[in-house]
């Protein structure tokens, strides 16, 4: 995105630390994985991102049009921190109503 070089970067740093760190201690039956959420629509993020000149751009090039809430985010981080994704490592999991595939 235009004028989020630093965002963008950090965001790529974290995606590459998840898997070194995945590489690196996998042998010790360590799993690393991190999750990339878009939006999520608190009291305090919603006097921002509910004002529709800076809503109704990004919501429009989201494939599900709308921003996330808390329970959106935190059901994909509980299914990582159990055995049910036991297998599951070096991840990063975008949870953003489908933005990055754009």
């Amino acid at each position: 995105m235009e004028g989020h070089i630093s965002y963008g970067s950090s965001k790529a740093a974290l995606d590459n630390i998840t898997r070194v760190s995945a590489l690196e201690l996998g042998k010790y039956g360590i799993r690393v994985n991190s999750v990339n959420p878009t939006v999520v629509m608190t009291p305090i993020s919603s006097g921002h991102w509910s004002q529709p000149h800076v809503a109704e751009p990004f919501l429009k090039q989201m494939p599900l049009g709308r921003w996330a809430t808390e329970d959106e985010i935190a059901a994909p981080i509980v299914f990582l921190l159990s055995d049910a994704a036991s297998m599951i490592t070096g991840v990063s999991l975008p949870i953003d109503g489908g933005f990055s595939c754009r």
